[in-house]
């Protein structure tokens, strides 16, 4: 059955007024604060910057010895290419040996930025080790700001903002007259209007929630997650997944643009309530804002991949434990398990209402979140292009410091 502009009520805005609208600058001093704040929480405990005792470094220094070291990499590098067993053996020998990387079954030889761990921007770096998860997250900020330039790139011809809304009403479609409709006895409309007559207060609540928790309170979570993990290979683990759990969203924003019901034309009966708010949040305003991209919800995405975390740090559902973690108390264990139910179910109400997502949105983030975990590994082919670039900079990769602060106030 078509899905028609004619089977919608029209929209009621009810008793509902624009509300108060959050300064500009507000987001940008929250975000900033809580990275300032991390970086504190998580530096390296007794570590100088600027130690007199060490030797003076700088980006000039050790120019000969770095170059011998490089031609001594080129050297057994290509030694090994001959076959010759020795090349291996050599590298022990030499003070800040090649890195053995292996990627795709393939062993890869990258220079060892040991030798430039005394350079000044290196020990900046060793003091304040969370610097190097803010840059992950600029990266991968930057990669969202070009899903719209691209996508729109791809159907300029076609037009995307007929491709959009073509999409998000054919998910509409879906969700009323599919084999799967009894999975949404409640339509997105009947969530909205529910708030928007006699609930309004509660609405505008979900509509600061929509804008202020996607940025702020993700970055929030990374860097409490930094602090408490009880080690940095799980926190390792839970960054990579939020990290290509964006990956796959982005591909699906650029092939699959997707109107969210917010802006369908208004006889489909659903109200734009976060720009009636004012509540828009600031990170997602301007020319490279993909608003086109419903499809999937980022926010469930990212929530349901939190209180995964909330439940795993909650210890509730494992018989051992990591090497140095202790098991949680019942209280504490209890209000873990409550967040990890409380924080999806939150956003999910937060989307539908404000109606920024399909409930299909939704649930296609939670199988994108879930393929992002199983395959979260693949970063880690990554890491010769970390240290090259590394090596390019002059930079030393800091030790991390997870779990150690928090582990030091037991």
């Amino acid at each position: 059955m078509a899905l028609t502009n004619n089977t919608m009520p029209e929209p009621d805005w009810g008793n509902t007024a624009p509300a108060w609208r959050l300064p500009g600058w507000a987001e940008p001093i929250m975000v900033a604060s809580i990275l300032v704040a991390s970086m504190v929480f998580t530096r390296k405990k007794n570590y100088r910057v600027f130690d007199r005792r060490r030797k003076p470094g700088g980006i000039l220094d050790d120019a000969d010895s770095a170059r011998s070291s490089d031609d001594l990499l080129a050297r057994d590098y290509m030694l090994s290419l001959t076959g010759d067993s020795n090349s291996i053996d050599s590298m022990s020998t030499m003070k800040n040996p090649p890195k053995k990387r292996r990627v795709c079954g393939v062993t890869l030889l990258t220079p060892n930025t040991e030798r430039f761990a005394d350079y000044c921007h290196s020990r900046i770096l060793q003091k304040y080790p969370f610097l190097m998860e803010m840059f992950y997250w600029v990266i991968t900020y930057g990669f969202y700001r070009c899903t719209s330039l691209t996508s729109q790139a791809i159907f300029s011809k076609t037009g995307i903002w007929d491709v959009a809304q073509d999409h998000g009403l054919a998910i509409l479609e879906f969700e009323q007259y599919s084999w799967a409709s009894f999975l949404w006895p409640v339509k997105e409309t009947s969530v909205q209007q529910w708030f928007m007559n006699g609930h309004e207060t509660f609405m505008t609540v979900l509509n600061r929630s929509y804008a202020l928790i996607h940025i702020p309170g993700t970055v929030g979570f990374i860097a409490w997650y930094y602090y408490v993990a009880p080690s940095h290979p799980t926190f390792a683990t839970v960054r990579r997944t939020m990290t290509l759990t964006n990956l796959f969203a982005f591909m699906i924003f650029i092939s699959y643009p997707c109107m969210p019901p917010r802006l369908l034309p208004q006889e489909y009966g659903f109200l734009d309530t976060v720009g009636r708010n004012k509540a828009e949040s600031v990170w997602m305003s301007g020319k490279y804002v993909n608003s086109l991209a419903a499809m999937p919800s980022m926010h469930f995405g990212y929530s349901f991949i939190i209180g995964c975390t909330f439940l795993y740090h909650s210890g509730v559902f494992r018989k051992s434990l990591e090497a140095g973690e202790r098991r949680k108390s019942a209280p504490w264990a209890i209000w873990y398990c409550l967040l990890a139910v409380a924080y999806p179910s939150w956003i999910l109400l937060t989307i539908v209402a404000t109606a920024n997502h399909y409930y299909l949105d939704a649930c296609a983030a939670f199988f994108v979140a879930l393929a992002a975990y199983a395959y979260n590994r693949v970063f880690l082919a990554l890491l010769p292009l970390e240290d090259l670039l590394l090596w390019c900079l002059r930079l030393n990769k800091p030790k991390p410091t997870t779990g150690d602060r928090f582990r030091q106030n037991w």
